[in-house]
């Protein structure tokens, strides 16, 4: 079944592993859906990604991260820019998300950067997703 908008399905898929709490889950994977699962390493919501390559586009499998209560640390996912409508931000009008306590994963010219980031290099862009 084909997927328009794959960036909602990455950060759906995410969302019911989370609630279901399964270890990982495996997706169809693509370069955008790896640099989103990276900057979330980097900010502590995912153990780990790896891309198994197959025939097709390979596979992506992330490895979900709970506290010691079993408690996932995604407690949420809202995708911001959509295909039909896409949300772009100045860099002075970035998003602050749950007042500093999730970060807002923007598309700029240097790449995908957090909003914190976003904001040291004084850079606007796509605002892709907020993550809490």
């Amino acid at each position: 079944m084909p997927v328009n908008d794959p960036i909602a399905d990455f950060l759906t898929r995410i969302r019911n592993a989370a609630k279901a709490a399964h270890d990982e889950v495996a997706m169809p994977s693509s370069k955008v859906k790896v640099k989103i699962a990276e900057v979330l390493i980097e900010e502590g919501f995912l153990d780990d990604v790896t891309v198994v390559p197959d025939k097709k586009q390979g596979l992506l499998v992330v490895r979900l991260r709970y506290d010691e209560k079993g408690r996932p640390a995604i407690r949420g996912l809202r995708r911001m820019s959509t295909p039909g409508r896409r949300s772009y931000v100045k860099r002075d009008e970035l998003p602050r998300v749950r007042n500093g306590f999730g970060i807002a994963i923007i598309s700029t010219s240097r790449g995908l950067l957090t909003d914190q980031k976003a904001r040291q290099a004084n850079l606007g862009g796509e605002y892709l997703c907020s993550i809490w």
